[in-house]
């Protein structure tokens, strides 16, 4: 896997996207299972916060979340490579947009235009962040006002408060919406500060440059041969 630190293109999210919906088969039973992340914006914030917190969470951790009880049954190596490499590819680019260029971050959300008027959905973007800070749930819990406060925005359309988010009034869920992005960095920032340990540059947070052969150890960290982990 080559070029881990080249942001994607319009079309390579569009294949991660469409990957992550055709995971898991239309007829395949769901009941009181988790599908993982199952589209782009989902991902999205899933990786802003891994990125974002207060612990550095290693691909054995993070991977098996998107994927949740519906792991990808992978037809060959290479097919585990391209989509591992663009998330991986995601994930940096996310990184280093918050580290060097905090004020260019972006979710990625949906829009929609309703009589002239532009509707935004942040609710997979927001439950993919708050399933990014479950990997480390105790580490994210602190005493001080100012994160639980940046975080309220987010947490307002998720599972978590029952997306109270929607239960205002129009203009205060569209306060609610916009307090979003400039949070997120605030976040990010915020934890930065605070960590212990900092690699002495802002170096991404996973690179690989060979292939992975079948009995070389499996990107994902776990410490088994790739044939016996992610190709398996």
């Amino acid at each position: 896997m080559k070029d881990l630190d080249k942001v994607l293109s319009d079309s390579e999210l569009d294949q991660l996207d469409q990957f992550l919906l055709d995971r898991i088969d239309d007829d395949a039973d769901t009941k009181n299972k988790d599908e993982g992340i199952v589209e782009i914006s989902m991902l999205d914030g899933f990786l802003a916060a891994v990125v974002s917190g207060p612990e550095v969470i290693v691909p054995s951790s993070w991977l098996p979340a998107i994927w949740g009880d519906f792991p990808p049954d992978w037809k060959n190596e290479k097919e585990f490579e391209t989509i591992f490499s663009l998330i991986v590819r995601h994930m940096n680019g996310i990184s280093g947009t918050l580290m060097d260029y905090p004020e260019d971050f972006e979710p990625i959300v949906y829009h929609q235009e309703v009589n002239g008027k532009v509707y935004i959905t942040v609710d997979e973007w927001c439950e993919g962040y708050a399933r990014g800070m479950d990997l480390a749930p105790s580490a994210w819990e602190t005493e001080e006002k100012e994160i639980a406060e940046l975080l309220a925005p987010i947490l307002a359309f998720t599972e978590k408060t029952k997306w109270r988010g929607h239960d205002l009034d129009e203009l205060e869920t569209e306060k609610l919406q916009e307090a979003i992005t400039p949070n997120v960095r605030k976040i990010h920032a915020y934890w930065l500060a605070r960590r212990e340990e900092e690699p002495p540059t802002n170096q991404a947070p996973y690179k690989r440059e060979t292939k992975v052969g079948r009995n070389e150890p499996c990107p994902c960290g776990s410490g088994k041969k790739f044939k016996q982990c992610c190709l398996h």
